[in-house]
């Protein structure tokens, strides 16, 4: 998963801030790894002199999917990247489970619970160590 980083000239960080993102989508991001093939984050402040003019817009593109973007607007830079990545990992979430998880599938989410957790995992003819 390729991770690239776009600032506009109003907003200041350079490589540190680049780093930052990067490491934190790519431990964020990990379990979609596979599935994703390049992640895209675009860092502006819009200068319409609100409150909250800073914006983080970040596009993933699942392989052989459609984009995905989302965008978040905050007071610091810092808020809109973390609202920004809250919300990919929640679509991205959601759009992983659907694609992985089809209808009358034996998933975990369609197993019924275990009548005894204790149990879970015991084979029934051997003894328990």
């Amino acid at each position: 998963m390729q991770i690239q980083v776009n600032t506009d000239h109003n907003i200041h960080g350079g490589e540190g801030l680049a780093t930052y993102v990067t490491t934190d989508l790519e431990s964020g991001l990990s379990r979609f790894s596979g599935w994703l093939t390049r992640v895209e984050v675009h860092l502006s402040e819009d200068g319409n002199g609100k409150p909250e003019d800073k914006k983080c817009t970040i596009e993933a593109r699942p392989g052989g999917k459609q984009p995905v973007a989302v965008t978040h607007h905050a007071t610091t830079v810092d808020d809109a990247y973390a609202g920004a990545a809250q919300k990919l990992e929640r679509v991205l979430e959601s759009q992983y489970t659907r694609a992985h998880d089809h209808k009358g599938s034996d998933s975990i989410r369609h197993m019924p619970a275990p009548d005894d957790p204790e149990q879970v995992g015991v084979i029934e003819d051997q003894p328990r160590i």
